[in-house]
């Protein structure tokens, strides 16, 4: 059990020195208790405070790493339930499962298709993180020859799945110094899989049969090993939903150390949008690694999506740098955009201003982030500010015309800004799709 506020400041020195931040060594403890703060940040604590209150100190979750140089991956060390009440440090990771049945051309072919998926959204370069070989064969040797294939033509993080540990030395001597996921540790083979992981340096996971036999067999692997992840073998969606939500709760609630581990869950729905409705509900509810067979970018775009959204921290708005920007091979006679910057409404902006292929001007205004109507409703957006910001920026001397269009949803402030900037003001769409047509009648 997680240590009281109380039982901290017991081993706390008691000073009120304020060097840690907080008023007090008891207002320290408290948040000490609550994950808010390091043990580091008490420049006055003992060795012997040091190590008792280190579990304490210690993230619920345990962080581990998979895969290295530049690839590598981190899991686990998570603080929280939900996302409001702080953030979520360490986004899901989506595997894709190659099977060692494949060989030669085919082999080639299928890794070269995950190779490409990389996407571009809302000004981000966003891929899958992890390849997951699969000894589905039995054969230890085209276990290893898969894994070299991969190995070979890939830089993304592996996970090695077998539950045959002469399969899997053989797969370690290939990528053991690339620091792949081992899977798995069972009732019946732990032994000689920490034996590996130990060897080789590399993360194990851990797999039970059900929440309660993954805890006991996490007891006998943690005291010799303890970069661990878990897996509860279950498969059936509403299932693995219950299990993941109580590992959570007992981790971060309960500090129960057996399940304070990062969790690998496996899709099993046959059918690619059932996958993906599968893995969206696990990356919603606390799985570290996703590992499907889905690998078209049309299937994995949005969870990528679904991704981005709930691992930005909820307190810093997701915004781009507020400034002019070209699109196209823009010049001082294209047309000039307002809106705000917040990310995903420039981004959406751009998007559809590109596909009308004019040349044209974006004035991403600074407005914290804050989409158009926000923005406008808190004052960040209004014909003064807007003014103020196209002269700040010179955009008199970007164009040679003095026309800009504002969203249609602020048509409001078409008067002022006329007034107070002396351009002329069109009043643009109301959604950003309709900005295509809207160039090509008022700019082509």
């Amino acid at each position: 059990m997680a240590l009281t506020g109380l039982d901290i400041f017991k081993l706390l020195p008691k000073t009120n020195c304020k060097e840690c931040g907080h008023p007090t060594c008891l207002a320290f403890a408290m948040a000490l208790a609550a994950s808010k703060i390091s043990l580091d940040s008490c420049p006055h604590i003992s060795e012997e405070a040091k190590e008792t209150l280190g579990g304490a100190s210690a993230p619920p979750i345990k962080l581990v790493k998979v895969g290295k140089d530049g690839y590598e991956r981190e899991l686990g060390d998570e603080v929280v339930l939900f996302r409001h009440d702080k953030t979520f440090y360490h986004p899901t990771c989506y595997a894709v499962e190659i099977s060692d049945t494949l060989a030669g051309a085919e082999l080639e072919a299928k890794i070269d298709k995950v190779n490409g998926l990389v996407f571009e959204r809302v000004g981000e370069t966003v891929s899958i993180d992890m390849i997951a070989v699969k000894n589905d064969s039995g054969n230890p040797d085209a276990f290893e020859n898969a894994v070299k294939a991969v190995a070979g033509k890939t830089c993304f993080a592996t996970i090695l799945i077998s539950e045959d540990p002469v399969a899997m030395e053989k797969a370690l001597a290939v990528v053991g110094d690339s620091k792949p996921l081992i899977y798995a540790a069972t009732e019946s083979n732990y032994e000689k899989m920490v034996e590996l992981a130990k060897k080789y340096n590399c993360p194990l996971a851990v797999k039970g049969d059900g929440l309660d036999a993954t805890a006991a067999l996490v007891e006998k692997i943690a005291p010799s090993y303890k970069e661990l992840v878990i897996d509860t073998g279950t498969r059936e969606l509403s299932q693995a939903l219950a299990e993941l939500t109580q590992i959570r709760r007992l981790a971060v609630k309960k500090r129960f150390r057996p399940l304070g581990y990062p969790v690998i869950t496996f899709t099993s729905a046959s059918d690619p949008r059932e996958e993906i409705m599968q893995a969206s509900v696990y990356t919603a509810k606390y799985a570290s690694i996703v590992v499907m067979k889905a690998d078209e970018k049309s299937q994995l775009l949005p969870l990528i999506a679904e991704r981005m959204n709930l691992f930005t921290d909820p307190q810093k708005p997701s915004q781009v740098e507020p400034k002019v920007y070209a699109v196209g091979p823009a010049t001082k006679d294209s047309p000039v955009y307002c809106t705000t910057n917040f990310s995903l409404t420039y981004y959406t902006v751009e998007g559809e201003i590109s596909a009308s292929k004019i040349p044209s001007w974006i004035i991403a205004c600074p407005t914290d982030g804050t989409s158009v109507l926000t923005a406008w409703a808190a004052g960040k957006f209004d014909g003064e500010k807007i003014a103020a910001f196209m002269k700040e920026i010179n955009m008199e001397e970007v164009v040679n015309h003095r026309t800009v269009v504002i969203p249609g949803y602020v048509a409001v402030i078409k008067g002022a800004l006329e007034e107070k900037s002396g351009w002329k003001v069109l009043v643009g769409p109301a959604e950003a799709s309709g900005l295509p047509a809207f160039a090509k009648a008022n700019f082509a």
